[in-house]
C-alpha cells in the first residue's frame, strides 16, 4: 500500500543511524505516515558489512531500535524513547548497497513506558527482520547532558520531496 507522508523528522549530526555528518553512519531519513507508523529509509554501505555482501546484524538491530523508539514522538516531539529491551528476529540477509525501509509503530503505551514493533523491508518487499521493543519515555534533558541545538538536531530536506511511501 501507498501512504502519505505527513512529516519528515529531524535528524542528528553525529548519530550512527541518522547522523548526516557521520561519515560511517547510515544517514537514515525518518518519515511520519498518515497511518500512524514511522518509516525510515537508508542505503546500506560496504562499511556496514558483517559477512561479505551482508549488513551486520547489529546495524539491522540499530535501525529497528531507532525506528521503533522514534515512533513515540509522532504524537509528542518532546518525548524520546530510551530502550529497555529489544528482541530481534532475523529472517533474511540484508544486502549491502541497497535502499531498505524500516517500519516502526507503537503497540502499547502508558504514562512512563511504551512498546512497539517493526520490520526491515528489502527492496523486493520481503521482510528481512522483525523486532519488538520496550522503551521508557523521557525528555531529552534526562537522557543527555548535551543540548539538542540547531547544530546537533537538524531538519534535512531530501533531494526530491518524499510525498508517499509504498510498503
Amino acid at each position: 500500500m501507498k501512504y502519505k507522508v505527513l512529516k519528515k523528522q529531524n535528524v542528528s549530526k553525529s548519530c550512527i543511524v541518522c547522523g548526516v555528518k557521520n561519515d560511517l553512519g547510515l544517514k537514515t531519513g525518518f518519515y511520519e505516515l498518515e497511518n500512524g507508523e514511522l518509516v525510515s529509509i537508508c542505503k546500506t554501505k560496504d562499511w556496514h558489512q558483517s559477512y561479505p555482501g551482508r549488513l551486520h546484524g547489529g546495524m539491522t538491530a540499530a535501525l529497528l531500535d531507532e525506528t521503533i523508539g522514534r515512533a513515540v514522538s509522532i504524537n509528542d516531539d518532546q518525548i524520546w524513547g530510551v530502550t529497555v529491551s529489544l528482541e530481534v528476529k532475523y529472517k533474511k540477509p540484508v544486502p549491502l548497497d541497497e535502499t531498505i525501509k524500516v517500519v516502526g509503530r507503537i503497540t502499547k503505551e502508558n504514562r512512563k513506558l511504551f512498546e512497539g514493533t517493526g520490520e526491515v523491508i528489502l527492496p523486493n518487499g520481503e521482510i528481512a527482520a522483525t523486532a519488538h521493543g520496550k522503551y521508557m519515555k523521557m525528555p531529552i534533558g534526562q537522557i543527555s547532558d548535551a543540548e539538542l541545538d540547531e547544530e546537533e538536531w537538524i531538519s534535512v530536506e531530501d533531494d526530491e520531496k518524499v510525498e508517499y511511501i509504498e510498503l
